[in-house]
């Protein structure tokens, strides 16, 4: 015998009106730095590649993508709980990225957006002067600077 549970139908009502709600969809995603460059793993289940549409403005980058659904005349549908949806996710860059290179690829339904660290963010050393190597410095610099007799 089946037992009644109006909580289970109350939450599946209540799922299939938050859902139905229109607008764009968010992706889930992964952000994280391998040595010289981030890499942005973003998760789009059956979207055509064609549909992926990543512009930059600035620092913002943005992520969009159309799933779309194909259905014919005679089809009757028996259930349907995939939808076609927009999907969009912006992301500020800050100033430390080289925009100009940043690229992507799409492979087993997961965008990677991989965004290199622009040459003035990584890590340099800095040569630390003493008062020696000054002095020896301006020693050379005022031998160079005396009129060269021919």
């Amino acid at each position: 015998m089946a037992n009644y549970d109006p909580f289970r139908d109350l939450d599946r009502i209540a799922s299939t009106l938050l859902e139905s709600r229109g607008g764009p969809r968010r992706m889930p995603m992964d952000l994280y730095r391998d040595g010289d460059h981030y890499v942005l793993a973003a998760d789009l289940p059956g979207i055509d590649p064609g549909s992926v549409d990543i512009d930059v403005d600035g620092q913002l980058l943005t992520i969009r993508a159309e799933r779309t659904l194909a259905s014919g005349d005679g089809v009757k549908w028996i259930t349907r709980e995939r939808e076609a949806a927009t999907f969009v996710r912006q992301l500020n860059l800050g100033q430390g990225v080289d925009t100009e290179q940043i690229s992507a690829s799409y492979d087993n339904g997961v965008l990677s957006v991989t965004i290199p660290v622009s040459e003035k963010a990584k890590p340099r050393r800095i040569a630390v002067a003493t008062a020696d190597s000054a002095a020896a410095l301006q020693a050379h610099e005022s031998d160079t600077s005396q009129p060269v007799e021919q």
